[in-house]
């Protein structure tokens, strides 16, 4: 108790009360007991209920410590009170009688038959101590009673885990079981276990699942939760541990098309102007899709379609990764991200699938049921869904929270990918060995899991979005009312406008067109465009389409690449003028390609529009050749066109592309290794193999087709479509195929990755090794030597080599669908 003066009192309560820093010290002290305690005690209630867990502590024991615990925030919230001005000593007696009920409390645990008597005589050692703890000064007193608090916090702590683990031994088993065990089929487990001993507490998920710090719960967690340690042979094996468990494959279920999108639109959801673009595009093409889907259904002829659980997860949008473009939409900013995400979904709604769609990391957690913490551990069951479509936002945000599910679970992802990725920069081991590591790819995956706004990179699956589609009215109407001397440059973005070297092919334009733009810009700075430029300022969707349907010419300046809004101009009956790169841009001569994970070499703005459309609607010129610019103007205003639209960019084209990929893309069945030695041919006696070639030419090719007479393995796409070629030395695979029409085929590499393809081949090998390269299979004329893939991740279409000649499996391709073989469907 407090003895002096009344002017020592007055001056003391004063002091509490207005020295801020003071009051400051002692609240901060306050809190960090708070906190300790419910780190020490709180957290081994928290993460379960009883009986959930393995390691569950006796009913008694609970009772008392959650007593004691309540006990110390009633005390801690007397001090705090007591900091408000309460008089000192009637507070300090409460504080007295708290500590007093607290001392009872650890009495009673210290007396539980399974506590140590060590641990009931530091009990009583404390307890003892605080009986006869009188300081003189409030200040100390407060000091110490805050120091005793957490050493009480301690002391509980460690007498909780004694409770564990001698009740966990009288439940389960002698000590001796749960030594940790020295397996050569689990050589990590005793790593692991160190490795939990230092980190358990490191993330509440472990408590979650049990974890309480002892080997035993160790072992348990890291056999049955994970999987790095046999199971233990006296736990209770009625349920197996859950990386064992078989789940029942639930009742397939039919896939009906959809043409309502109301429900769709709802699950979109709002509160971001990205959102509401998306939806604004849905709602204006809701009717194409329709039509669409009744156009495929009947294609199909009704045929059974799987319907699957797919989530999306929109990473790029969520609040964690930054959420760049949200604020831009209104301002200029890319749309092409956002164009294909909202295709996206409407297509995977439209085939009729079961969808959820994710815009955080906390609907994410949810959908995918992440145990609570920070990620370090497995879901809690098995994968709720067949397909989750994201990005590399998303990725980085699953690994974040799957722990070590993803690594399990990754066959069923899909990345949407703009610019694609290259299976060298996807190998993290090759990757970081050879020089290919970048900040976005090394994640593993088949490279056929990457999907790409455009069909540039074959090792990718093309994914693509849509353009609207006229009918035969407004096409004739577009044609009727074309303004021949009308050019529109194709930039929203003021600082697209400062391309070095514009003003002079600008200025050859404006001899010919009226030039307009459609450039962002606040009212009281307007952009910096030249002055006979007319610019509307950044327009609706469809005010930008009556624009493009009036004008003649879209031209671009260089940049963004593979953006939508050419192959919209040209759906609108525009030619498209872009400029051709000497040398191509890629991501070793520019900074814009720089860290992505291609070696794809660009050629133009826009290579699609190049390649696949070109003439009349497309042009490609040196924009620093000012003739041949100036006679390509001309050209195109004596050019006239129709509106043209590719059919892999309707909505038909990509309703039956998705629904191609999603009924036959399997990554996560293993495929077994081909070996040509145990096919056989039909009518053969017994199955057995008959001498002959696998390979054989086709008429009026040079290239390699499979033998008809020989039982193809089963595969997607079909053997049918297999086109063996060879590579010139430091040509690629995409470069050979497209030279004589067809397309890389990345999934056939493996049936043409052997000795028979070599010799059908007649290339001559004094050796053949197998190695691990991106190149192989490939082969040197020069040293007569020959190469096959080791490791089937390598599987490359873009790689190439200036010694080597490579094996290049090509296939055909459907008219207006590259992704897609003629018998694909």
């Amino acid at each position: 108790m407090i003895t002096g003066s009344t002017d020592g009192k007055i001056m003391v309560r004063r002091c509490l009360v207005t020295f801020k820093p003071f009051r400051i010290f002692v609240v901060g002290i306050g809190f960090f007991s708070v906190c300790f305690l419910m780190t020490s005690l709180g957290g081994q209630f928290s993460a379960k209920r009883l009986g959930d867990s393995p390691f569950t502590i006796r009913t008694e024991e609970t009772l008392i410590l959650q007593s004691t615990w309540w006990s110390t925030v009633a005390f801690l919230g007397f001090t705090n009170k007591m900091l408000g001005g309460v008089e000192s000593r009637g507070v300090l007696r409460k504080i007295s009688d708290m500590l007093e009920v607290i001392l009872k409390r650890m009495d009673s645990l210290s007396k539980l038959n399974n506590t140590s008597s060590t641990d009931a005589r530091r009990l009583d050692e404390l307890s003892s101590a605080l009986n006869r703890f009188q300081p003189a000064g409030l200040v100390e007193r407060i000091q110490a009673i805050a120091q005793n608090v957490s050493n009480m916090a301690t002391r509980v702590e460690q007498i909780l885990q004694n409770s564990m683990v001698q009740g966990r031994v009288v439940r389960d088993g002698t000590s001796s079981q749960c030594e940790i065990p020295r397996d050569p089929h689990f050589p990590e487990c005793p790593g692991k276990v160190d490795w939990m001993r230092a980190r358990w507490t490191s993330d509440p998920c472990y408590a979650f699942y049990g974890v309480d710090g002892s080997d035993c719960s160790f072992l348990v967690y890291l056999s049955e939760v994970e999987w790095f340690c046999p199971p233990l042979v006296w736990r209770n094996q009625s349920s197996p541990p859950t990386q064992y468990v078989v789940q029942p494959k639930a009742p397939k279920r039919q896939a009906a098309f959809r043409t309502d999108l109301s429900v769709l639109l709802d699950q979109v959801g709002a509160g971001k102007e990205s959102l509401s673009f998306m939806k604004r595009r849905i709602r204006r093409l809701a009717q194409q899709w329709a039509a669409a889907a009744n156009r495929l259904d009947a294609k199909l002829e009704q045929r059974w379609r799987d319907q699957k659980k797919i989530l999306v997860h929109v990473g790029f949008l969520t609040e964690e990764s930054g959420d760049v473009f949200s604020p831009k939409v209104l301002k200029g900013g890319p749309l092409g991200e956002m164009v294909q995400w909202a295709d996206i979904l409407t297509a995977l709604h439209v085939l009729g699938h079961n969808l959820k769609i994710s815009m955080s990391v906390k609907e994410l957690q949810g959908f995918l049921g992440v145990p609570p913490g920070r990620g370090s551990c497995p879901l809690t069951g098995p994968l709720p869904f067949d397909l989750i479509y994201t990005d590399y936002h998303g990725m980085q945000q699953m690994k974040q929270h799957m722990g070590l599910s993803l690594k399990k679970h990754k066959c069923h992802i899909r990345v949407i990918d703009t610019f694609g990725t290259e299976p060298a920069y996807n190998h993290e081991e090759y990757a970081t060995l050879h020089g290919y590591r970048t900040n976005w790819g090394y994640w593993n995956l088949n490279a056929r899991q990457y999907m790409t706004m455009f069909p540039h990179t074959p090792d990718n699956s093309f994914m693509g979005f849509v353009s609207e589609e006229l009918n035969e009215t407004e096409k004739k109407s577009i044609q009727q009312n074309k303004v021949n001397n009308m050019a529109v440059v194709y930039g929203k973005e003021a600082s697209m406008w400062k391309l070095q070297g514009k003003d002079g092919f600008l200025q050859i334009l404006h001899n010919y067109m009226e030039v307009h733009g459609t450039v962002y810009y606040e009212t009281q700075r307007p952009p910096e465009v030249p002055a006979f430029v007319k610019n509307h300022g950044l327009l609706p969707q469809h005010e930008l389409q009556q624009l493009l349907r009036k004008a003649k010419l879209f031209i671009g300046f260089g940049f963004p690449y593979e953006g939508p809004a050419p192959l919209e101009a040209i759906a609108n009956g525009c030619i498209f003028l872009q400029p051709k790169f000497t040398p191509p841009h890629s991501s070793l001569n520019h900074e814009f390609f720089r860290g992505k994970p291609t070696s794809r070499e660009v050629s133009s703005q826009h290579p699609y529009a190049e390649q696949y459309i070109g003439r009349p609607h497309v042009m490609t010129v040196d924009y620093n050749n000012s003739l041949e610019f100036d006679s390509a103007i001309r050209e195109i205003m004596r050019t006239q066109v129709e509106p043209y639209l590719p059919y892999e960019y309707t909505c038909e084209g990509m309703l039956e592309r998705v629904h191609a990929y999603i009924q036959h893309q399997d990554f996560c069945s293993l495929e077994p290794p081909f070996v040509p030695t145990n096919l056989s041919r039909p009518g053969s006696a017994g199955g057995s193999r008959v001498p002959g070639p696998l390979f054989v030419p086709l008429p009026n090719s040079t290239a390699l087709g499979w033998a008809s007479n020989v039982t193809a393995p089963a595969a997607w796409p079909p053997l049918s479509s297999l086109r063996l070629l060879v590579s010139q030395e430091g040509q690629s695979c995409v470069e050979t195929c497209r030279s004589e029409g067809f397309i890389c085929e990345p999934a056939h590499f493996r049936f043409i990755n052997n000795k028979e393809a070599l010799r059908r081949l007649e290339v001559q090998c004094d050796v053949v090794d197998s190695e691990v390269n991106h190149i192989l299979p490939a082969f040197s004329v020069l040293r007569r030597e020959c190469g096959l893939q080791r490791e089937p991740l390598l599987f490359s279409c873009a790689g190439y080599s200036p010694k080597y000649r490579r094996l290049c499996p090509c296939r055909d391709f459907r008219r207006g669908q590259v992704a897609l073989c003629r018998d694909c469907l």
